[in-house]
């Protein structure tokens, strides 16, 4: 492990960044990185990351608070007035969860971190398929915020951001985890409720229709299945 150089993983307690992270540990050592922004389950994607970074021994961890995110508001995750949707799979429109670029604001802590302490890869678990549709998860994006990183960092900076899952299902995720053998009990998906998962919110549904696809029952417990 020592000889191995070294990464920075972006792991929100999820499924897509546990698998993420999990492909990352073949090759490198990652540190681990969390955002806290006044979700509504922050205080269970806390617990699943540190669980996580427990189960793997990792403990190089940071986690970094934004208050911006809440204080805009705009998304059901971050502005209690505004209800968290039931799953629409059909539907072309971006959900209420978005968050507002969300995901610039992360990269740009993990690039700092990265080129602070001369990190030169950042492991994001992004999903572009079969995922809810935000715009700050397709590869496009990654490559145009490389090109920021170009830009706006010191000149001997040179730092890729690696999205190893980013055009797999959901289904093929899950198979891959099983095959690295990672926690997928660990991770916490729902986006309204920190006791047990709701089962009927975009991401549980998402996550309860990749499980039931790839033959394997969900080891986290729901309030309800639909």
């Amino acid at each position: 492990m020592e000889n191995k150089s070294k990464a920075i993983a972006l792991v929100s307690g999820g499924m897509d960044s546990l698998i993420t992270l999990a492909i990352a540990l073949e090759q490198y050592r990652t540190a681990l990185l969390h955002f806290l922004y006044r979700q509504r389950t922050e205080e269970r994607e806390l617990r699943a990351f540190h669980e996580i970074a427990d189960y793997y021994s990792i403990d190089e961890r940071l986690v970094s608070r934004i208050e911006t995110l809440h204080q805009i508001g705009g998304s059901s995750l971050t502005d209690g007035a505004i209800p968290v949707a039931d799953a629409d799979i059909g539907s072309q429109d971006i959900p209420t969860s978005y968050v507002s670029f969300r995901n610039a604001h992360f990269l740009t802590g993990a690039v700092s971190w990265a080129e602070v302490n001369g990190v030169s890869v950042i492991f994001v678990g992004a999903v572009e398929e079969d995922s809810s549709g935000y715009p700050d998860c397709r590869r496009e994006f990654y490559d145009a915020f490389e090109r920021l990183i170009e830009t706006g960092t010191k000149p001997d900076t040179k730092i890729k951001i690696i999205t190893p899952i980013i055009h797999m299902k959901k289904k093929d995720i899950i198979l891959k985890g099983v095959e690295l053998g990672a926690p997928l009990h660990l991770t916490w998906s729902c986006y309204r409720r920190s006791d047990k998962a709701c089962g009927t919110c975009e991401s549980c549904v998402l996550r309860l229709r990749a499980f039931k696809a790839a033959g394997i029952p969900d080891p986290i417990e729901y309030e309800m299945k639909v």
